[in-house]
């Protein structure tokens, strides 16, 4: 039943559901699609955002460096964890403790060290790809838990979309296979529909996944219910912390060790790291690694911690690369070897998972990507660029459905320039602000107080000039300079970097830095799709510009002035002139 009484059938019903649950908070969808999208490459963002890593390539012995580095630098300290480089990381991320300090991250200090070298590097500081991971789930200058609950509601509308849309178009996957080009508003519907199926199963796994991920913020009832409102005891016992009892309260929620947890393991550490014991040689990493080789050929060894470093008490820990199943959420494998005489002990067994935490492990990881090799994170990067373009199209086809409503009025309604004015600065306004977050990057001083505050200032500066500009130009000239400098700051960016001290794009593929090379590879194909986009704006508009000209048109000014609406009015007009 409709709003004015009248009776309507499902499809109807649902057609007006996925029109507003699509439209009102479809800026904030295509902003968090987006930035979803990059994050992907999250890695190879921060890498490529950090050039003093760059010339750092490894070679056999950089494990064997890191440690002798690690030595060097902290001699005392009761654990060291070197994560190795890898496709997605050019340098050794080293950390470690030193006895009696706090625990978790506040006692944990932190160094780059060149995989080459040892040496230790000092990159700029910077947010990276972090930021616009961040932002894809927390928004950014409010308190977290509202960005999320913000957040969490858009995804909800967003499930709700997708599904009324399937309802809606009862033809949606045979018209899959069409696509009726300089068509008006049967084209635009024909790129919605065929985004929106190609990549279904994409879209719905990655909005239904996004709600697990928040779920317990969303729907928190069951939580507080079974541990008597004490979140924390939740949260420590499915980490594998320790067995709270439910109902223990906070009694529970100590911050004291935690059994069979990080925080036990650091205590025990430190704790034996307090006893004078005589500094005793390490065993070297080099036979470790090829052992751990033999039995990880794919992933190879990602990292390598050593606790109660130069005692007799030493061992060394090596972790796979990557992990191989999404019920322990991609959790990858151990080897542990005495750290004196390099021989091989027993690790200790992975705790079992509970089938509710399984599933949930494998839902998550897919929205993650944390399975992902390569070439599956090219796919979902593709899959994501095609659910951007979905929501994009979506919110285009809105102002074009209605062009006959203003041909009818004569003039363009203050709600529908909104739409037009919004749709430019949300969608070809982030990809702008995106592609200067890059170039803030290499532009600010690299010694500036506060750089990665000032990176993230030039991003908001920037998309918010952007959502001006369409307001003080035609809907159409909007959209075609915003894309054409998305489409030149994002091809000139390994040119950039390349000129500010970072890898040229053959280099690093010379030297298999990856991720390097990937992210110069994704600007360039983000260039070309935006540049494809101006292409495809000049090409309409010279197609409409004759029928524009006539006289039915020019009695019209409004219908023929909608920018992207052109095509679609100069067809209307041929019309009329022929009846």
């Amino acid at each position: 039943m409709r709003v004015d009484g009248k009776p309507e059938g499902l499809r109807q019903s649902m057609a007006w559901l996925h029109t507003w649950s699509g439209l009102l908070l479809g800026w904030l969808l295509y902003a968090v699609f987006f930035t979803g999208t990059l994050s992907f490459f999250r890695n190879e963002i921060t890498d490529w955002m950090r050039p003093e890593l760059h010339q750092s390539v490894p070679d056999a012995d950089t494990a064997q460096r890191g440690l002798d580095a690690m030595q060097a630098m902290a001699p005392k300290a009761t654990t060291w964890t070197l994560s190795l480089p890898n496709e997605r990381q050019t340098a050794i991320e080293a950390s470690w403790r030193e006895p009696g300090a706090a625990a978790g991250r506040a006692g944990t200090q932190r160094a780059t060290l060149d995989a080459g070298t040892g040496e230790q590097l000092q990159p700029r500081e910077t947010r990276g790809g972090s930021f616009l991971y961040r932002f894809h789930f927390e928004l950014y200058a409010m308190p977290r838990i509202w960005g999320r609950w913000i957040v969490g509601f858009a995804t909800m509308l967003m499930l709700v979309a997708i599904i009324s849309g399937v309802i809606t178009h009862k033809k949606i996957f045979s018209d899959f296979f069409t696509f009726r080009p300089r068509k008006g508003q049967r084209s635009w519907l024909d790129a919605h529909n065929a985004t929106a199926v190609l990549a279904l199963p994409f879209h719905l796994v990655i909005t239904f996944s996004g709600l697990v991920l928040l779920m317990n913020m969303l729907m928190p009832w069951g939580v507080q219910t079974a541990y008597s409102g004490d979140s924390s005891a939740y949260f420590s016992e499915l980490r594998g912390n320790r067995q709270a009892q439910p109902g223990a309260g906070n009694a529970n929620s100590g911050n004291g060790p935690r059994e069979g947890g990080r925080a036990s393991r650091e205590a025990n550490a430190d704790a034996d790291a307090n006893t004078p014991v005589a500094t005793v040689a390490m065993a070297p990493v080099g036979p470790m690694v090829e052992a751990a080789l033999q039995q990880w050929p794919v992933h190879g060894v990602g990292s390598i911690t050593v606790n109660a470093p130069g005692t007799a008490r030493a061992t060394v820990e090596l972790r796979e690369g990557g992990g191989s199943s999404l019920v322990n959420r991609g959790a990858a494998s151990t080897l542990l070897f005495d750290g004196v005489s390099g021989e091989p002990r027993q690790a200790p067994e992975a705790a079992a998972i509970s089938w509710p935490r399984a599933t949930s492990n494998v839902v998550s990881s897919l929205h993650l990507g944390r399975f992902a090799e390569p070439l599956v994170r090219w796919l979902l990067f593709l899959s994501g660029v095609v659910g951007t373009t979905m929501a994009a199209t979506g919110m285009v086809l809105w102002v074009v459905k209605r062009l006959p409503e203003r041909r009818k009025l004569g003039r363009t309604p203050h709600g529908h320039r909104l739409v037009e004015v919004l749709n430019v600065g949300a969608i070809a306004g982030l990809s702008v602000a995106t592609a200067s977050f890059f170039w803030f990057n290499r532009l600010l001083p690299a010694d500036l107080v506060g750089r990665s505050d000032w990176e993230i200032r030039g991003f908001f500066t920037v998309w918010a000039l952007c959502l001006l500009h369409p307001l003080l130009r035609p809907h159409r000239q909007a959209w075609r300079e915003q894309m054409l400098l998305a489409a030149v700051l994002l091809a000139l960016l390994p040119l950039l970097n390349g000129l500010s001290g970072g890898a040229w794009l053959p280099q690093s593929i010379a030297h298999a830095q990856w991720s390097i090379a990937g992210f110069d590879l994704m600007m360039l194909a983000l260039a070309a799709l935006h540049g494809w986009v101006v292409w495809w704006l000049a090409r309409s508009g010279q197609t409409a510009t004759p029928a524009a000209r006539q006289p039915a048109a020019a009695a019209k000014p409004a219908a023929t002035d909608t920018g992207l609406l052109a095509p679609h009015a100069a067809v209307a007009s041929a019309m009329e002139q022929q009846r």
